[in-house]
């Protein structure tokens, strides 16, 4: 099992990512693959391929940077109000299958637990209303705060400077493999790949770190 070879006493800081890790990505693709490029067709009267061509040819422009997932930056480039639409299918938030028994398990363990995002800090509210999780954690960190993305180099230092962690003593563990390689250069020792982001698709391990279907493998 994957846990049996992870020695918690050299953990003090576990650092989760929140979508596709702790959160069920489900919503997310959903939300910008699906529903808003059909709401953006309708609003400007073309036809849906065209619209979720145009929409995904703007993501792709922006990748990396903070616009990237600022919903304050896709209300005006798209003319739909973002935030409220995240409000009105929150239904569809959840979390992944074992994620509520890991927090428990790491609560039980005494490990401080940071969830560290690149979702924008309105988005982050709606999904804390609907789930709760930063009751379960110690801290939440959206990209904003720390002033980049967390594939860019520069998030860790300056993350790490914001929440004060020994990169020696953290695990970390996201479903983007460039975040983790970021983290991976930084000198974060533990490092884990978050393989089954979404319940609606097949799990997908990485080939350059360890991936781990359920978190809740990783205390069995």
């Amino acid at each position: 099992m994957i846990g049996n070879g992870l020695d918690w006493t050299g953990i003090d800081d576990v650092l989760l990512d929140m979508d596709g890790t702790l959160l069920d990505r489900d919503f997310d693709n959903f939300f910008f693959e699906e529903e808003l490029p059909r709401r953006y067709a309708t609003l400007h009267r073309i036809a849906e391929p065209a619209a979720r061509e145009r929409l995904f040819a703007l993501y792709r422009s922006v990748e990396g940077e903070l616009a990237w997932t600022d919903l304050h930056h896709w209300t005006r480039t798209l003319g739909i109000d973002v935030v409220a639409m995240t409000r009105e299918l929150s239904d569809r938030i959840g979390y992944l299958p074992g994620v509520e028994a890991f927090l428990g398990a790491m609560r039980a363990k005494r490990k401080r637990m940071t969830v560290l995002t690149n979702a924008h800090a309105d988005g982050v509210v709606i999904k804390c209303r609907k789930t709760g999780v930063d009751k379960k954690v110690d801290r939440i960190v959206n990209a904003f705060e720390v002033g980049c993305l967390k594939m860019r180099p520069d998030y860790w230092p300056a993350c790490q400077k914001l929440v004060g962690f020994d990169p020696g003593r953290a695990l970390y563990i996201d479903d983007d493999e460039a975040c983790l390689a970021a983290a991976q250069a930084f000198g974060i020792r533990h490092i884990y790949h978050s393989a089954k982001s979404s319940t609606k698709l097949p799990a997908h391990p990485s080939s350059r770190f360890t991936p781990v279907e359920n978190l809740q493998d990783l205390v069995s």
